[in-house]
């Protein structure tokens, strides 16, 4: 039997990576063939790989999730994923096509792969060859054409989504951000679904960061907060906390070794995580002493 395949389109990696984790415990068997960082490099993607199913973010630079699925909804299913509700519409619900919205959550994620599976099982005609598709489409970039309701600017104020590790059963998703006014950070408030969750900053491992959001990692959970990690370094304990690279933040508490590695730089072992994180060179004279 041949497993299905799919592409996940979305400019923000922590985004990507979280999606394709969500994925492979809600769906084991499906098989991400690649990831795109915009639209143009979906379709560019898609014709490569010729993926089953498409997972395009809405807002993207350049050619946007919209623009890209009139290229690829006729060749394949398509699942929007999506950070506000307003983008949501009841047609997707009809089934011309799929739709996520940001943070995503396992259960309606749940929903969305079992639609999919039965599509493929079916071998049902794809949406696209209908005209239900082209007005979803059309109804959508109408929408995105002015501000979409209850977008609020500011970290903490969009949500995105995010499982927990394989394995865990700890917090999901995020929306949010310091949960002190002054004094170091001893608290960063996490969301899952409609449940506020207080993680105590002690117990966070370490920080990862792109350009919109930071993967906040404890031993047995992560959660992305729409916080900047330099705005985060400058709350936290710089006893315990040290930025290591430029996107890298770590518990030094946290750490097991420290392992050399060429021109300059090394790599972080943790005793309660299997993710290795770089020093870049800049920081590696943290670690010169111990």
């Amino acid at each position: 039997m041949i497993s299905p395949t799919a592409l996940i389109a979305d400019d923000e990696p922590l985004l990507r990576d979280s999606l394709e984790r969500s994925l492979a415990r809600a769906w084991p068997q499906l098989q991400i063939v690649a990831q795109a960082r915009n639209g143009r490099e979906a379709v560019e993607m898609f014709q490569v790989h010729r993926p089953d199913i498409v997972f395009l973010d809405v807002h993207m630079p350049g050619l946007n999730g919209v623009e890209a699925a009139r290229q690829i909804a006729r060749q394949a299913q398509v699942v929007f994923v999506t950070a506000y509700e307003e983008y949501a519409l009841q047609a997707f619900e009809r089934g011309a096509v799929d739709y996520l919205v940001k943070p995503v959550e396992d259960a309606r994620l749940s929903d969305t792969v079992q639609r999919l599976q039965e599509r493929l099982a079916a071998q049902q005609p794809l949406p696209g060859s209908s005209a239900a598709l082209e007005a979803v489409i059309d109804e959508l970039a109408r929408r995105m054409a002015r501000p979409p309701a209850g977008a609020l600017g500011g970290h903490g104020a969009q949500q995105s989504g995010l499982g927990s590790s394989a394995g865990s059963s700890a917090f999901s998703a995020m929306a949010g951000g310091l949960a002190s006014d002054s004094g170091p950070l001893q608290w960063i408030r996490a969301s899952v679904g409609s449940t506020l969750k207080l993680i105590p900053v002690d117990e966070i491992q370490f920080l990862r960061s792109d350009e919109k959001y930071t993967l906040v990692v404890t031993a047995d959970g992560e959660a992305l907060i729409r916080t900047p990690i330099r705005e985060l370094i400058e709350r936290l304990d710089p006893q315990r906390f040290v930025q290591v690279h430029r996107s890298v933040v770590v518990n030094l508490h946290a750490i097991s070794h420290v392992t050399r590695g060429p021109n300059e730089t090394a790599d972080l072992h943790l005793k309660a995580r299997p993710e290795v994180l770089p020093v870049s060179r800049s920081y590696l004279h943290l670690f010169r002493q111990m």
